[in-house]
């Protein structure tokens, strides 16, 4: 019987190559635990949903992206029900162009396919021959991937991460600021200035970045538009997809149909 996946992960101290991501190996169980690596991981999923949340915020991927995770960085994973997870695990040494925090980057359908093969090579495999040549194809890639952007930022400050935690809970709920001005006794106006200076966005803007993420699983797993607007807040369908084009660049039937074809 294999042991529990934190002791594997505890006793994994190198990787057996610098490119490890065999789809059958470790890197394919989600931890959703607070943990860290001494490598890189990418965590991407074929289907479904990962959530990867640090202490500088939460990066959503939905299968046309990945969340690029440094080594060192804490963390854990979540994802939703289905979820097919082919995550890769990159010694910091071959990639010394990566970023230096989270980040989510964009999956082409190349890099997607070559993911997806690499994943079903041997752990073991010869790094001279066709292996080898594929994981340096999968790194010059993964070098060129575009950032995607659509990050929710969490703020340090305890009275603000109490509030962006019950909405991240309740995406729906309709308590704005003044709400929650008087719930931790600090003036709106307080608030409103520390969220953006910890965050770069105002309380509307990181409230619709947050609805907008938190529909993307019931969107990637088919669920009507106007389903999926109603249950994260939105009270009009047509200002959902107006803002999941400004996040997304597409709306969300031509974000996922896009993947669909590809």
């Amino acid at each position: 019987m294999n042991p529990p996946v934190a002791r594997q992960l505890a006793a994994l101290r190198r990787l057996p190559r610098p490119l490890y991501g065999h789809v059958e190996a470790l890197p394919n169980q989600v931890l959703g635990f607070r943990h860290r690596h001494p490598w890189i991981q990418l965590s991407y999923a074929s289907r479904g949903v990962v959530d990867v949340r640090s202490a500088a915020g939460r990066f959503v991927a939905p299968p046309q992206r990945a969340v690029w995770i440094p080594a060192g960085v804490e963390h854990r994973v979540r994802c939703t029900a289905g979820t097919e997870v082919r995550s890769l695990y990159i010694d910091p040494a071959a990639a010394p162009w990566g970023a230096p925090g989270c980040r989510v980057v964009a999956v082409s359908a190349l890099l997607r396919e070559l993911i997806r093969a690499f994943g079903e090579l041997p752990v073991d495999y010869d790094e001279t021959g066709p292996g080898g040549r594929l994981a340096a194809v999968l790194l010059d890639q993964l070098a060129g991937a575009p950032e995607a952007g659509v990050v929710l930022p969490m703020p340090q400050d305890a009275r603000l991460r109490r509030m962006c935690t019950r909405l991240e809970a309740q995406p729906d709920s309709r308590e704005g600021l003044r709400e929650w001005s008087v719930r931790l006794g600090v003036s709106e106006r307080t608030l409103a200035r520390l969220l953006r200076a910890q965050t770069g966005l105002s309380f509307r803007l990181w409230r619709q970045r947050l609805r907008l993420l938190s529909a993307l699983p019931a969107l990637e797993a088919g669920a009507r538009v106007t389903d999926a607007a109603l249950d994260c807040g939105y009270e009009s369908v047509s200002a959902f997809i107006a803002a999941f084009r400004e996040q997304f660049g597409a709306s969300p039937g031509e974000f996922f149909a896009a993947r669909a074809a590809s």
